[in-house]
């Protein structure tokens, strides 16, 4: 099930973000909480934050960015990722599923993504739940404590 994540997921949020298997994928180098807490409290106070449950128990969150104007069929959908513990039980497929599902009810024609091309996993993840490779942007996200760039596909589900 998803539902908009609230102020008592922080902990559970930040925690997803700086999860060393998760960071590298995702829009934030690794950071301590309170420096991360501004920025939760943006995304916040957007309302584009939302968290997946399996049992009561979060286990995936992801970002749901409504786009305006001409772009307002749009969303973004980002920052989406599962718990390492709970990877390869098929919540990934369940969460873009009810993602889609919800995002259909919202009155939103497509919702666009952007993923590393190094991600595969989650590359492959996405064409199961119907997003469609569009291009790739080259040189996209910046690892700064790495000192390394990444190239990303741009991928899109259509309603």
């Amino acid at each position: 099930m998803i539902r908009k994540a609230t102020v008592s997921d922080f902990d559970f949020i930040y925690g997803m973000y700086m999860h060393p298997q998760i960071n590298p994928f995702l829009l934030y180098e690794m950071m301590d909480a309170e420096t991360f807490k501004p920025i939760f409290d943006e995304l916040f106070s957007r309302d584009v934050l939302y968290i997946f449950e399996d049992n009561n128990e979060a286990v995936g969150m992801f970002k749901l960015v409504h786009l305006l104007y001409r772009n307002a069929h749009i969303a973004y959908l980002g920052g989406l990722a599962i718990h390492p513990s709970f990877a390869g039980k098929g919540h990934g497929l369940t969460m873009l599923n009810e993602i889609t599902a919800y995002a259909k009810q919202q009155g939103f024609l497509r919702v666009e993504l952007s993923v590393a091309t190094i991600n595969e996993k989650a590359i492959r993840l996405y064409e199961k739940a119907g997003f469609v490779k569009e291009g790739v942007f080259r040189k996209f996200t910046h690892l700064k404590s790495e000192n390394r760039f990444l190239d990303e596909v741009v991928m899109s589900w259509l309603a």
